[in-house]
């Protein structure tokens, strides 16, 4: 009986340190964003995903000097490799060129679509069996985005279409990190932080703005929470079932409402309130019926900011 106790008890603790780490994970990745929103204002967004890309080499050198280097260079299917990192590259970096000009909620309204893109091409590329009561909750998560996105050529813009593509291009990378489980996360990581400097410098060419030293501390910042905030859901996960934390996943969109009205004033319109609303059930819907047929939730598929 004893025993038996102290096992519950263990797996209690170890259940609610996984939700913690999942609810202080999705916390750090809005005040990336939120961050990220404000420093794209006064800079390129190239100069910006550079200079945070060196930053995120700040937590992952140690973790590649433990890892060894070596394991950097022997990948499991370069050509999906050089795939994930073009995906996870256009995503980065579309997400701070909308955020330019539209508010934090809104952008991050297509994010939370994610997980209905990525059943959709689970079905498409990977052969996955999706039942029918998943595909309405597809076309109807395709409405939330649609009412989000409002395309009329009256206000469909620039800036929603880098969030829109960018949302597709995230559930692209979610789709190839299941091809791609045998790669370790520092190998996965390192290489689309490599990617994002080689374009942010690019990009960089001819839009250099000499930043303060406040700036640039700032810049570097960024990349460690976001290189932080990354780590901690990939430990949340490895504590909880998956199906446990997607839903906890969706407070982004709460915290991106609270950042955005605390520190720029963006108040969401009620067509993003709404359309996010029927985005996010319908997501939650996925996500309870995978968990159904499959018992088992794949970790890939809990949405995440991949900025």
């Amino acid at each position: 009986m004893a025993q038996s106790l102290a096992r519950n008890f263990t797996i209690r603790n170890v259940l609610l340190a996984g939700i913690l780490l999942m609810l202080a994970g999705d916390f750090m990745f809005a005040l990336n964003d939120a961050m990220g929103k404000w420093l794209v204002t006064s800079f390129s967004v190239g100069q910006v995903v550079l200079i945070r890309s060196i930053g995120a080499f700040i937590v992952l050198g140690p973790m590649i000097a433990n890892q060894g280097t070596a394991r950097l260079f022997h990948m499991e299917r370069p050509l999906l490799q050089f795939l994930r990192v073009v995906a996870t590259t256009a995503d980065t970096g579309l997400f701070y060129a909308a955020v330019v000009y539209l508010p934090l909620a809104d952008v991050m309204s297509f994010y939370m679509a994610g997980p209905i893109y990525v059943a959709a091409l689970s079905h498409l590329l990977l052969g996955e069996k999706v039942g029918w009561r998943r595909w309405l909750a597809i076309l109807v998560g395709f409405c939330g985005v649609l009412i989000i996105l409002k395309p009329s050529s009256a206000a469909f813009s620039l800036s929603s279409a880098f969030a829109l593509i960018g949302s597709v291009a995230f559930a692209f990378a979610i789709i190839l990190n299941r091809r791609l489980r045998g790669t370790s996360d520092t190998t996965l990581v390192t290489w689309q932080t490599i990617g994002t400097l080689l374009v942010g410098g690019a990009l960089t060419i001819g839009a250099w703005r000499t930043p303060s030293a406040l700036d640039f501390g700032a810049m570097l910042l960024l990349g460690i929470v976001s290189c932080a905030a990354h780590l901690m859901i990939t430990r949340a996960l490895k504590l909880a079932p998956a199906s446990t934390l997607a839903p906890l996943h969706y407070s982004l969109l709460l915290w991106a409402v609270v950042f955005g009205l605390a520190f720029f004033g963006d108040v969401p319109s009620s067509r993003i309130l709404v359309g996010s609303a029927i985005v996010v059930l319908a997501g939650l819907f996925i996500f309870h019926r995978q968990k159904v047929v499959e018992t088992v939730v794949p970790p890939e598929n809990v949405p995440k900011g991949v900025n």
